[in-house]
């Protein structure tokens, strides 16, 4: 097994399922999986809110966390989202994605149930100990119905119960109050597309990205050019990709990417209950957008000008 606690920088996708005719189809998963990797993606976030994991049966969950293993082993680790509304369901979920070969677990606060700050800390024990996994805390108010505070977050990883945080909060002012507090160790990943550029600038070592499934070697490449120093590229890669940011958010996530992704032949757009596909409106806005970014990322993906340094 891998050890996440090393650094993992620049673009991270957090997978759609693909499904077809109310069916997991592992087919489209595994390419996915495949055309990420190929293109530059660092890491794969497998069973999130993005992959709709609330819609998944246990046995499913397996099957798609096995399957993203497997497609990516050895190249770049797989982290398993690992989020059920009790502390008892959170590290069932844990133990079947470490038994699937999961190098790490996202974890956010159970949602619904809004627990105090020492009940957040006491639920990510639990589980770190239960599993024996690396643990990345996903902080996203909007979905948990609870912020999870930077002493919370300085205590659980001075404790060694966690080693980043997808932050979905969208404080460009946090990364250096965490990196004062916690040190370059601490892994921090924006969780939100639309300011993942602003707090690569403001400290933070990269994006767990919606966008990525769509284009995921423009969103490699923005990262890279930010590490390589190259502000001129990074600022147009982060223009170009910034109406699509806002189109994939246009409707509930996963709607408009599985939408995207149909338009572009990797997937079906189905989804599953309550959620329902996107809107003629959604589907124009994307087919408009999805012109310009395609032949962009397809001319990065072949083009040697356009190959990512090392």
């Amino acid at each position: 097994m891998r050890n996440i606690s090393v650094r993992v920088g620049g673009s991270l996708t957090a997978l759609a399922t693909p499904f077809r005719d109310g069916y997991v189809d592992m087919d489209a998963l595994f390419r996915l999986c495949q055309r990420q990797i190929e293109r530059g993606t660092a890491a794969l976030i497998t069973c999130g809110s993005t992959g709709e994991a609330a819609a998944l049966s246990a046995a499913e969950y397996s099957d798609v966390v096995v399957a993203t293993v497997g497609a990516a082993n050895p190249l770049v680790p797989v982290i398993a989202g690992c989020c059920a509304p009790s502390t008892a369901a959170t590290i069932a979920l844990g133990v079947e994605a470490a038994a699937a070969g999961a190098d790490a677990l996202l974890c956010a606060p159970p949602p619904y149930v809004r627990p105090t700050q020492d009940g957040i800390v006491a639920h990510i024990r639990a589980v770190a100990h239960a599993t024996g996994l690396p643990i990345v805390i996903y902080d996203v108010p909007s979905r948990s119905g609870v912020s999870i505070a930077d002493d919370t977050l300085t205590k659980m990883f001075e404790n060694e119960l966690i080693v980043g945080i997808k932050d979905a909060t969208a404080d460009l002012s946090r990364p250096p109050r965490l990196r004062a507090a916690c040190g370059e160790g601490l892994m921090q990943w924006s969780g939100d597309d639309a300011t993942a550029a602003a707090y690569r600038a403001m400290g933070g070592h990269g994006c767990i990205s919606v966008t990525a499934n769509v284009a995921p070697r423009l969103c490699a490449m923005m990262h890279r050019a930010w590490d390589n120093g190259d502000l001129r590229r990074f600022a147009a890669l982060r223009d170009l990709l910034d109406p699509l940011h806002a189109a994939l958010f246009a409707e509930s996530n996963p709607i408009p990417l599985k939408a995207a992704l149909e338009a572009i032949g990797l997937s079906s757009s189905e989804v599953r209950l309550p959620l329902t596909r996107a809107t003629p409106r959604t589907q124009e806005r994307l087919l408009k957008l999805l012109e310009q970014i395609m032949i962009a990322e397809e001319h990065a993906a072949h083009g040697p000008q356009y190959a990512l340094a090392s």
